[in-house]
């Protein structure tokens, strides 16, 4: 991965932390209006909810940390793509997860998610979602 991509998306990221829950929950708005299938994956109850944005944000951020040291990301990124066979995850569901983040980060970022950073993100997350899936499946 080129290191002009890993930036961008480090630098673009810092911009979303201040708005961590915000993003969170325009995350998941935008990931079951996608497909409202994925919503009994889910926990049902507002409170659950805002956990899991947290545990996605933190985990968004660690993983985005970690581009910087790819040998010590891969398998964290294999680990987690096995936790997530057991939560009913589909690899089909990745495509729509990436859907959703790009969705966020363009509503999150506004003008700062210019075509070069919505392209970097794309490189990204497609990597990251493969390792998962390649593990898992």
């Amino acid at each position: 991965m080129e290191q002009k991509t890993i930036t961008l998306v480090q630098e673009s990221f810092e911009k979303v932390k201040p708005i961590a829950p915000t993003a969170a929950k325009i995350f998941y708005t935008k990931l079951f209006e996608l497909d409202p299938a994925l919503k009994p994956l889910f926990p049902s109850s507002d409170e659950a909810m805002v956990e899991q944005g947290n545990k996605l944000m933190m985990m968004l951020s660690s993983a985005v940390a970690g581009l910087s040291n790819l040998e010590m990301l891969v398998p964290v990124l294999q680990n987690l793509g096995k936790r997530h066979v057991e939560y009913h995850v589909k690899p089909s569901h990745y495509n729509t997860v990436g859907s959703a983040l790009l969705s966020t980060l363009a509503i999150g970022l506004g003008d700062d998610f210019t075509p070069e950073v919505k392209d970097a993100w794309t490189n990204v997350y497609g990597t990251m979602s493969t390792v998962m899936i390649d593990a898992s499946y």
